[in-house]
């Protein structure tokens, strides 16, 4: 069994995630997806789907397992999480197999924080602007030691043969 694991991180979140797998499957690895029973494949959240990077990786994986993770801005919320993944699924090809998926919340670059305050001041009446803020504090600490945790456990229980 091969596995390889694919991603794009823009702040470290992904990497973050990425990082947990590779241990777990650390003599599993090898750098070419072509040569890989599994592959794994992550991207942090741009505009709700993978990064331009990741689109073009998923699209060309043929025949494989894969399992789909990445990090986003928007934190706690399952159905979201359940959006993404079935985006990111529809890029591979039918070929492949999806053998699990996980998404997690991840911190965001200052400068979302300063756009959300420089809207906010021209429309203080903007509860979803008050909530985005809100929600920009609450991931600073993600990925945290149990999201981390988390996908441990989901990996420990992942089939891959």
């Amino acid at each position: 069994m091969k596995v390889c694991v694919l991603y794009d991180s823009v702040t470290g979140n992904t990497r973050m995630l990425a990082e947990v797998i590779e241990k777990k499957y650390a003599a599993l690895l090898v750098e070419n997806p072509a040569e890989a029973d599994v592959v794994f494949l992550g991207s942090w959240t741009d505009k709700g789907s993978f990064s331009e990077k990741m689109k073009e990786q998923a699209e060309k994986i043929q025949g494989k397992k894969v399992f789909i993770f990445g990090t986003c801005g928007f934190g706690g919320n399952p159905e979201y999480y359940e959006r993404l993944f079935e985006r990111a699924a529809a890029l591979l090809d039918e070929s492949n197999t999806v053998i699990g998926h996980y998404y997690c919340q991840g911190k965001m670059p200052m400068a979302v924080k300063e756009r959300y305050v420089s809207m906010l001041r021209e429309h203080p009446e903007d509860k979803k602007l008050e909530a985005s803020i809100q929600n920009f504090e609450e991931a600073l600490s993600h990925p945290d030691p149990e999201d981390l945790e988390r996908l441990s456990e989901l990996l420990d229980g992942l089939e891959l043969d």
